[in-house]
Protein backbone atom coordinates (compact mmCIF):
# COMPACT_ATOMS: atom_id res chain seq x y z
CA UNK A 1 0.00 0.00 0.00
CA UNK A 2 1.08 3.30 -0.28
CA UNK A 3 1.57 5.44 2.76
CA UNK A 4 3.37 8.98 3.79
CA UNK A 5 6.83 8.20 5.87
CA UNK A 6 9.43 10.19 7.62
CA UNK A 7 12.59 8.39 8.36
CA UNK A 8 14.42 10.79 10.72
CA UNK A 9 12.87 14.02 13.06
CA UNK A 10 13.35 17.12 10.95
CA UNK A 11 11.29 20.97 10.69
CA UNK A 12 12.26 20.80 6.51
CA UNK A 13 12.16 17.23 5.46
CA UNK A 14 9.15 16.83 3.56
CA UNK A 15 7.16 12.81 4.20
CA UNK A 16 8.23 10.69 1.54
CA UNK A 17 5.36 8.28 -0.55
CA UNK A 18 6.70 5.36 -0.23
CA UNK A 19 5.32 1.17 -0.59
CA UNK A 20 4.87 -0.49 2.62
CA UNK A 21 3.15 -3.76 3.78
CA UNK A 22 -0.38 -3.72 4.52
CA UNK A 23 -1.41 -4.16 8.20
CA UNK A 24 -3.27 -7.02 9.03
CA UNK A 25 -5.56 -6.77 11.68
CA UNK A 26 -4.78 -8.35 14.91
CA UNK A 27 -7.56 -10.32 17.07
CA UNK A 28 -8.52 -7.34 18.66
CA UNK A 29 -8.95 -4.86 15.38
CA UNK A 30 -10.61 -3.34 12.55
CA UNK A 31 -8.98 -3.06 9.36
CA UNK A 32 -10.08 0.43 7.65
CA UNK A 33 -9.48 1.49 4.12
CA UNK A 34 -8.62 5.28 4.80
CA UNK A 35 -10.96 7.38 3.41
CA UNK A 36 -9.79 10.63 4.62
CA UNK A 37 -7.37 11.56 7.42
CA UNK A 38 -6.97 14.96 8.84
CA UNK A 39 -3.77 17.17 9.93
CA UNK A 40 -3.10 18.15 13.05
CA UNK A 41 -0.45 20.31 15.34
CA UNK A 42 0.54 17.16 17.08
CA UNK A 43 1.54 16.04 13.68
CA UNK A 44 4.04 18.72 13.14
CA UNK A 45 5.45 18.52 16.54
CA UNK A 46 6.10 14.85 16.26
CA UNK A 47 7.79 15.16 12.82
CA UNK A 48 10.29 17.90 14.14
CA UNK A 49 11.26 15.72 17.02
CA UNK A 50 9.04 18.24 19.79
CA UNK A 51 7.82 15.03 21.71
CA UNK A 52 10.77 12.02 20.89
CA UNK A 53 11.64 12.24 24.85
CA UNK A 54 7.26 11.51 25.67
CA UNK A 55 6.81 9.52 22.39
CA UNK A 56 9.80 7.37 21.24
CA UNK A 57 8.79 6.29 18.05
CA UNK A 58 10.74 3.93 15.67
CA UNK A 59 11.45 5.20 12.22
CA UNK A 60 10.60 4.78 9.28
CA UNK A 61 7.36 6.08 10.67
CA UNK A 62 3.95 7.22 8.91
CA UNK A 63 2.09 10.04 10.58
CA UNK A 64 -1.66 10.89 11.28
CA UNK A 65 -3.66 10.83 14.03
CA UNK A 66 -6.99 11.06 12.66
CA UNK A 67 -9.11 8.70 10.20
CA UNK A 68 -12.57 7.94 8.56
CA UNK A 69 -12.93 5.05 6.88
CA UNK A 70 -14.73 1.74 6.05
CA UNK A 71 -14.04 -1.59 7.54
CA UNK A 72 -12.62 -4.15 5.02
CA UNK A 73 -11.24 -6.82 7.84
CA UNK A 74 -11.78 -7.73 11.78
CA UNK A 75 -9.83 -9.91 13.86
CA UNK A 76 -11.36 -12.82 15.52
CA UNK A 77 -12.11 -10.94 18.96
CA UNK A 78 -14.33 -8.30 17.29
CA UNK A 79 -17.75 -7.66 18.64
CA UNK A 80 -18.45 -4.22 17.96
CA UNK A 81 -17.77 -3.66 14.11
CA UNK A 82 -18.27 -5.57 10.69
CA UNK A 83 -17.10 -5.21 7.24
CA UNK A 84 -18.55 -2.87 5.59
CA UNK A 85 -19.17 -0.40 8.71
CA UNK A 86 -18.17 3.20 7.91
CA UNK A 87 -16.07 4.51 11.01
CA UNK A 88 -13.86 7.25 12.22
CA UNK A 89 -11.20 7.09 14.93
CA UNK A 90 -8.48 8.28 16.35
CA UNK A 91 -5.62 5.59 16.86
CA UNK A 92 -4.01 4.92 19.59
CA UNK A 93 -0.18 6.44 20.50
CA UNK A 94 2.31 3.78 18.79
CA UNK A 95 -0.56 2.88 16.73
CA UNK A 96 -0.80 5.88 14.31
CA UNK A 97 -0.62 5.78 10.56
CA UNK A 98 -3.51 7.31 9.00
CA UNK A 99 -1.80 9.00 6.30
CA UNK A 100 -1.52 5.73 4.25
CA UNK A 101 -4.38 3.74 2.24
CA UNK A 102 -5.13 1.26 5.55
CA UNK A 103 -4.86 1.16 9.10
CA UNK A 104 -5.35 -1.63 11.74
CA UNK A 105 -6.93 0.46 14.82
CA UNK A 106 -8.12 -1.60 17.87
CA UNK A 107 -12.04 -1.58 17.88
CA UNK A 108 -11.90 0.11 21.58
CA UNK A 109 -10.59 3.41 19.26
CA UNK A 110 -13.30 3.29 17.02
CA UNK A 111 -16.82 4.80 16.32
CA UNK A 112 -19.25 4.44 13.93
CA UNK A 113 -19.74 7.56 11.55
CA UNK A 114 -22.41 10.24 12.18
CA UNK A 115 -24.37 9.50 9.42
CA UNK A 116 -25.36 13.30 8.49
CA UNK A 117 -21.33 14.09 8.14
CA UNK A 118 -19.25 13.40 4.93
CA UNK A 119 -15.75 10.85 5.09
CA UNK A 120 -14.55 14.34 5.00
CA UNK A 121 -16.15 15.96 7.44
CA UNK A 122 -15.64 12.57 10.05
CA UNK A 123 -11.98 12.99 9.42
CA UNK A 124 -11.97 16.62 10.74
CA UNK A 125 -13.73 15.40 14.45
CA UNK A 126 -11.55 12.66 16.43
CA UNK A 127 -8.38 13.73 17.91
CA UNK A 128 -9.52 17.42 18.17
CA UNK A 129 -12.97 16.51 19.73
CA UNK A 130 -11.60 13.72 22.37
CA UNK A 131 -9.21 16.90 23.44
CA UNK A 132 -12.16 19.08 23.77
CA UNK A 133 -13.97 16.14 25.63
CA UNK A 134 -11.10 15.22 28.24
CA UNK A 135 -11.02 18.52 29.04
CA UNK A 136 -14.18 19.79 29.97
CA UNK A 137 -16.28 16.56 30.79
CA UNK A 138 -13.00 14.66 32.30
CA UNK A 139 -10.93 17.07 33.73
CA UNK A 140 -12.52 20.36 34.68
CA UNK A 141 -16.23 18.88 35.08
CA UNK A 142 -17.39 22.42 33.07
CA UNK A 143 -20.63 23.13 34.54
CA UNK A 144 -23.66 25.44 33.20
CA UNK A 145 -23.35 29.13 34.03
CA UNK A 146 -19.15 28.81 34.65
CA UNK A 147 -17.08 30.52 31.88
CA UNK A 148 -14.36 29.49 29.92
CA UNK A 149 -11.56 30.99 27.64
CA UNK A 150 -10.64 28.91 24.74
CA UNK A 151 -7.57 30.33 22.91
CA UNK A 152 -7.58 30.39 19.15
CA UNK A 153 -10.96 30.12 18.59
CA UNK A 154 -11.01 29.49 15.08
CA UNK A 155 -8.42 26.90 14.81
CA UNK A 156 -9.03 23.05 14.78
CA UNK A 157 -9.18 22.59 18.95
CA UNK A 158 -11.06 25.62 19.39
CA UNK A 159 -13.94 25.37 17.15
CA UNK A 160 -14.98 22.17 18.25
CA UNK A 161 -14.33 23.60 22.08
CA UNK A 162 -16.54 26.58 21.66
CA UNK A 163 -19.43 24.47 20.40
CA UNK A 164 -19.12 21.85 23.62
CA UNK A 165 -19.05 24.96 26.25
CA UNK A 166 -22.27 26.18 24.36
CA UNK A 167 -23.57 22.68 24.87
CA UNK A 168 -22.57 22.77 28.46
CA UNK A 169 -23.94 25.76 29.48
CA UNK A 170 -20.87 28.05 29.70
CA UNK A 171 -20.22 31.38 28.87
CA UNK A 172 -17.71 31.60 26.20
CA UNK A 173 -14.61 34.07 25.34
CA UNK A 174 -12.10 33.54 22.43
CA UNK A 175 -9.13 35.05 20.87
CA UNK A 176 -9.10 35.05 17.42
CA UNK A 177 -8.34 37.49 13.65
CA UNK A 178 -11.10 40.32 12.78
CA UNK A 179 -11.54 38.06 9.50
CA UNK A 180 -13.04 35.11 11.70
CA UNK A 181 -15.19 37.58 13.91
CA UNK A 182 -18.23 35.87 12.20
CA UNK A 183 -17.34 32.17 12.37
CA UNK A 184 -16.60 31.97 16.17
CA UNK A 185 -19.76 33.71 16.50
CA UNK A 186 -21.62 31.43 14.48
CA UNK A 187 -20.13 28.38 16.83
CA UNK A 188 -21.57 30.44 20.19
CA UNK A 189 -18.39 32.36 21.42
CA UNK A 190 -19.94 35.39 23.64
CA UNK A 191 -16.90 37.26 23.81
CA UNK A 192 -14.20 37.98 21.09
CA UNK A 193 -11.15 38.80 21.31
CA UNK A 194 -8.82 40.56 18.44
CA UNK A 195 -5.44 39.02 19.44
CA UNK A 196 -3.70 41.45 16.91
CA UNK A 197 -4.93 44.17 18.50
CA UNK A 198 -6.40 43.61 21.75
CA UNK A 199 -4.92 42.17 25.15
CA UNK A 200 -7.31 39.51 26.66
CA UNK A 201 -5.93 40.03 30.14
CA UNK A 202 -6.95 43.39 30.07
CA UNK A 203 -10.47 42.27 29.38
CA UNK A 204 -11.15 38.88 30.83
CA UNK A 205 -11.44 38.52 34.74
CA UNK A 206 -13.21 35.97 37.10
CA UNK A 207 -12.69 33.09 34.95
CA UNK A 208 -13.58 29.76 36.00
CA UNK A 209 -11.22 27.59 32.79
CA UNK A 210 -8.83 28.31 30.48
CA UNK A 211 -8.08 25.91 27.98
CA UNK A 212 -4.28 27.06 26.88
CA UNK A 213 -3.02 26.22 23.29
CA UNK A 214 -0.63 28.71 22.78
CA UNK A 215 2.99 29.66 24.37
CA UNK A 216 4.50 30.45 27.81
CA UNK A 217 3.64 33.87 27.45
CA UNK A 218 -0.49 33.69 27.23
CA UNK A 219 -0.03 30.85 29.52
CA UNK A 220 0.70 33.25 31.95
CA UNK A 221 -1.62 35.93 31.46
CA UNK A 222 -4.43 33.08 31.37
CA UNK A 223 -2.86 32.57 34.93
CA UNK A 224 -4.29 35.85 35.58
CA UNK A 225 -7.91 35.84 34.80
CA UNK A 226 -8.97 33.23 36.47
CA UNK A 227 -10.63 33.36 39.66
CA UNK A 228 -9.71 31.66 43.26
CA UNK A 229 -9.95 28.21 42.47
CA UNK A 230 -9.90 28.11 38.54
CA UNK A 231 -8.04 25.89 36.16
CA UNK A 232 -5.85 26.40 32.83
CA UNK A 233 -5.52 22.97 31.01
CA UNK A 234 -3.16 23.32 28.34
CA UNK A 235 -2.86 21.46 25.69
CA UNK A 236 0.49 22.76 24.64
CA UNK A 237 2.69 21.69 27.64
CA UNK A 238 4.57 22.46 29.98
CA UNK A 239 3.97 18.35 30.64
CA UNK A 240 3.02 18.13 34.48
CA UNK A 241 4.16 14.97 36.83
CA UNK A 242 0.61 13.35 36.91
CA UNK A 243 0.48 13.26 33.29
CA UNK A 244 4.52 11.47 33.54
CA UNK A 245 3.26 9.25 36.07
CA UNK A 246 -0.55 8.71 33.73
CA UNK A 247 2.13 7.51 30.98
CA UNK A 248 4.69 5.26 33.20
CA UNK A 249 7.74 7.38 32.54
CA UNK A 250 11.00 7.06 34.40
CA UNK A 251 11.65 8.21 37.52
CA UNK A 252 14.61 10.54 35.43
CA UNK A 253 11.87 11.60 32.70
CA UNK A 254 9.45 12.88 36.20
CA UNK A 255 11.87 14.51 37.27
CA UNK A 256 12.83 16.34 33.96
CA UNK A 257 9.45 17.49 33.22
CA UNK A 258 8.82 18.47 37.62
CA UNK A 259 11.70 20.63 36.10
CA UNK A 260 9.89 22.15 33.11
CA UNK A 261 6.49 22.69 34.75
CA UNK A 262 8.00 24.50 37.75
CA UNK A 263 8.07 27.69 37.08
CA UNK A 264 4.15 27.51 35.94
CA UNK A 265 3.48 25.29 39.04
CA UNK A 266 4.60 27.99 40.99
CA UNK A 267 2.91 31.06 38.86
CA UNK A 268 -0.08 29.48 39.20
CA UNK A 269 0.43 28.18 43.65
CA UNK A 270 0.79 31.95 43.64
CA UNK A 271 -2.25 32.94 41.95
CA UNK A 272 -4.58 29.94 44.29
CA UNK A 273 -5.27 28.36 40.74
CA UNK A 274 -4.34 25.11 39.22
CA UNK A 275 -2.27 24.08 36.44
CA UNK A 276 -2.62 20.80 34.64
CA UNK A 277 -1.44 19.32 31.41
CA UNK A 278 -3.65 17.49 28.71
CA UNK A 279 -2.44 14.96 26.69
CA UNK A 280 -5.18 13.21 25.17
CA UNK A 281 -6.40 9.42 24.99
CA UNK A 282 -7.60 7.67 22.25
CA UNK A 283 -11.07 6.72 23.36
CA UNK A 284 -13.91 4.87 20.98
CA UNK A 285 -16.81 5.20 23.48
CA UNK A 286 -16.22 8.88 24.04
CA UNK A 287 -15.82 9.68 20.05
CA UNK A 288 -19.24 7.55 19.79
CA UNK A 289 -20.60 10.14 22.37
CA UNK A 290 -19.30 13.12 20.09
CA UNK A 291 -20.55 11.39 17.25
CA UNK A 292 -24.28 11.52 18.61
CA UNK A 293 -23.91 15.43 19.43
CA UNK A 294 -22.92 15.93 16.19
CA UNK A 295 -25.86 13.36 14.50
CA UNK A 296 -28.31 16.26 16.24
CA UNK A 297 -26.67 19.54 14.71
CA UNK A 298 -25.05 20.08 18.69
CA UNK A 299 -21.76 20.45 16.72
CA UNK A 300 -21.13 20.44 13.02
CA UNK A 301 -17.45 19.85 12.10
CA UNK A 302 -15.52 22.75 10.61
CA UNK A 303 -13.29 22.53 6.89
CA UNK A 304 -11.35 24.77 5.99
CA UNK A 305 -9.78 22.57 2.97
CA UNK A 306 -9.78 19.27 1.53
CA UNK A 307 -6.69 17.93 -0.25
CA UNK A 308 -6.50 15.26 -2.05
CA UNK A 309 -3.53 12.42 -0.95
CA UNK A 310 -0.38 13.38 -3.41
CA UNK A 311 -1.00 16.77 -1.73
CA UNK A 312 -0.19 15.50 1.60
CA UNK A 313 3.14 18.00 1.90
CA UNK A 314 1.00 21.29 0.70
CA UNK A 315 -1.37 20.42 3.12
CA UNK A 316 1.28 19.76 6.00
CA UNK A 317 2.51 23.33 5.32
CA UNK A 318 -0.58 24.73 5.21
CA UNK A 319 -1.56 23.61 8.69
CA UNK A 320 2.13 24.95 9.91
CA UNK A 321 1.34 28.56 8.28
CA UNK A 322 -1.14 28.40 11.47
CA UNK A 323 -4.19 29.84 8.71
CA UNK A 324 -6.62 27.52 8.87
CA UNK A 325 -9.74 27.64 10.11
CA UNK A 326 -10.98 24.76 11.63
CA UNK A 327 -9.79 21.43 10.45
CA UNK A 328 -7.29 20.69 6.88
CA UNK A 329 -8.35 16.79 5.21
CA UNK A 330 -6.24 15.19 2.86
CA UNK A 331 -8.92 12.63 0.43
CA UNK A 332 -7.33 9.38 0.23
CA UNK A 333 -9.82 7.35 -1.27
Amino acid sequence: MKAYTISRYSKEDKLQLTDVPQPVAKENEVLIEVHSASINQLDLKLKSGEFKMLLPYKFPLILGHDVAGVVVGVGAKVSRFKVGDEVFARPADFRIGTFAEFIAVNENDVALKPKNISMEQAASIPLVSLTVWQAFIEKAKLKKGQKVFIQAGSGGVGTIAIQLAKHLGATVATTTSAANFELVKSLGADVVIDYKTQDFETILKDYDLVLNSQDEKTLEKSLRILKPGGKVISISGPPDVPFAKEIGLSWLMRTVISFLSRKVRKQAKQLNVDYSFLFMQANGKQLSEIGKLIETDVIRPVVDKVLPFEQMNEAMSYVSSGRAKGKVIVKVK
